[in-house]
């Protein structure tokens, strides 16, 4: 079966997981737990959502509601066992639970899970419920469940929780489909594909100077499906400095394997940068970056892009880079159709790499589910030169901010895919190149576009490319079509004259109707 856990860590996501410190609190209907561990283990016991308890998704609405109404304590997790914390990633990975170990294991319920062991960077303890015949379950901690691999095991009669958890699917051909580990971090994909993009909860203030804030999960309740509904629903309670919230999500696996979001947040203080759907990933080199590396790999990337439906019915696509400096793009919008970081390359003579395979990482479609108002697409691109880094960065970024104590739901429906279900009945921009123009600071781009509408001889013999820069001059536009291909190719130079930066805008036209996506790309100099 895939490993879910092959892709160890990088330092941004260490640094993350590091700051996401749990809290025992000590409320209304939250009690602190640590003096019921012997290990002192930050746990939490929630009366109205413990062991026996009839479960209610509204309570863990209301528990995010009374944790929104005090001030985050946070906590150090001090309690592992020595030399956990500083576990090297392969020791660490070696350590899963026992067949015994895994969640409905033999109960043919279409799926299974398996809790996550803490240690490495994952510390912080968190709290694992099932729901099942609407009673809570609390999964408790045994060090004999688990095959601790070359790992000298905890010592007996500590209650440690659990770092996460990992779903696979029993349906007819069993893969493993998700996890959930550190911060508010999660992984899937489809059947078929390799684990790759990232995605959180939540993102909050991330590129700010004063650093960013990392939201994380108190606790998961994942109710008991019946065997035919091929759907897992998960509730989780999620904690950080500016607010509490509670998630409903339902995931459904499968050649496009789909998970629905439901957040409610509760603000504790007002909150300008916050950022829904987000997903990241990693860019290092390709054809469209001007950065090179000593590699012999000829492409290394896991995503190609972002790509974008407005709330206009525009379809936009814009390569991702790995630029010399940090780069940050918005994308303004007002209620958004859809978007998300797509992995356009599908071939696998375009890496040469047999053990990554980063043709096989899914795409991941974010489509918004009611009004989301105003607001902006951010991609924030980071310099890199490992290709462990999740360096490229999406999320939606709302304009009206929330205000200290205020109450927000969004919902969104995303999917793990070869490619977005919802797809533009436009060419598509399937291949960027870039070098050295014919003078000066030229710079000189060859895009490919690919689409049945470029088999059509009267379109072809019609179509234009309308390019723009902002700043900088366009030269020697050319077009080259292949229609027995099904595909355009359109080169240009750029020359941004005194400017270091330019905002590139491409697209198709034929009778003043758009033939293809909006290609857009930011070159830097």
């Amino acid at each position: 079966m895939l490993d879910m856990m092959s892709k160890p860590l990088n330092r941004r996501q260490f640094l993350e997981s590091a700051a996401s410190g749990v809290a025992s609190v000590s409320l209304l209907g939250v009690t602190s737990a640590q003096a019921q561990t012997p290990t002192g283990a930050a746990a939490f016991n929630i009366p109205a959502l413990a062991e026996g308890q009839r479960f209610d998704p509204a309570l863990v609405v209301e528990t995010a509601r009374t944790l929104a109404q005090r001030p985050l304590i946070p906590l150090t997790a001090t309690d592992l066992p020595e030399g956990y914390a500083t576990l090297p990633f392969d020791q660490f990975s070696g350590i899963r639970a026992q067949p015994g170990g895994l969640i409905w294991s033999g109960e043919n319920r279409g799926f299974t899970v398996e809790p996550l062991h803490r240690g490495y960077v994952f510390a912080n303890p968190v709290s694992l419920f099932t729901v099942e015949d609407d009673v809570v379950r609390r999964v408790a901690f045994d060090r004999g469940k688990f095959d601790y691999g070359r790992v000298t095991p905890p010592p007996a009669n500590v209650d440690l929780q659990f770092s996460g958890m990992r779903i696979a699917t029993g349906l007819e051909r069993p893969f493993e489909v998700a996890i959930f580990q550190g911060a508010t971090f999660f992984r899937s994909l489809a059947r078929g594909q390799n684990l790759g993009a990232l995605s959180r909860a939540l993102i909050l203030r991330p590129g700010e100077t004063r650093g960013e804030e990392i939201p994380f999960f108190r606790a998961f309740w994942i109710e008991r499906p019946s065997p035919a509904s091929g759907a897992l629903v998960i509730h989780a309670l999620l904690d950080s400095e500016s607010l509490a919230g509670a998630l409903r999500m339902t995931l459904r696996p499968g050649d496009v394997t789909l998970i629905d979001v439901e957040m409610t947040l509760f603000a504790r203080q007002a909150l300008e940068h916050i950022g829904f759907g987000c997903t990241m990933g990693t860019f290092l080199s390709g054809p469209q970056s001007r950065r090179t590396f000593d590699d012999i790999r000829p492409a290394v990337h896991e995503i190609s892009g972002i790509q974008m439906l407005s709330g206009k019915g525009e379809w936009i696509y814009r390569p991702v880079s790995n630029p010399a400096t940090l780069q940050v793009s918005s994308f303004m919008d007002e209620n958004p159709k859809g978007f998300g970081l797509v992995q356009r390359e599908r071939d696998p003579a375009a890496f040469l790499d047999d053990d990554q395979r980063f043709e096989l990482r899914p795409s991941v479609w974010m489509e918004p589910l009611g009004d989301w108002g105003q607001g902006s697409v951010q991609l924030i691109e980071i310099p890199s030169d490992s290709d462990i880094n999740d360096n490229v960065i999406m999320y939606w970024r709302p304009r009206q901010p929330l205000a200290a104590g205020s109450e927000t739901t969004i919902a969104y429906r995303q999917a793990w895919c070869w490619q977005p279900p919802e797809r533009p009945p436009l060419a598509v921009a399937t291949r960027v190149r870039q070098g050295r123009g014919t003078q000066g600071r030229r710079r000189r781009f060859m895009v490919d576009f690919t689409g049945d509408k470029l088999a059509d001889a009267g379109i072809v013999a019609s179509t234009r490319a309308n390019i723009t820069s902002q700043p900088g001059a366009i030269h020697n536009v050319r077009i080259w079509p292949f229609p027995e291909r099904k595909l355009m190719r359109v080169g240009f130079e750029v020359d941004p004259g005194t400017d270091n930066l330019c905002e590139l805008r491409l697209v198709l036209q034929a009778g003043g109707q758009p033939v293809s996506e909006t290609w857009l790309n930011r070159w830097t100099w």
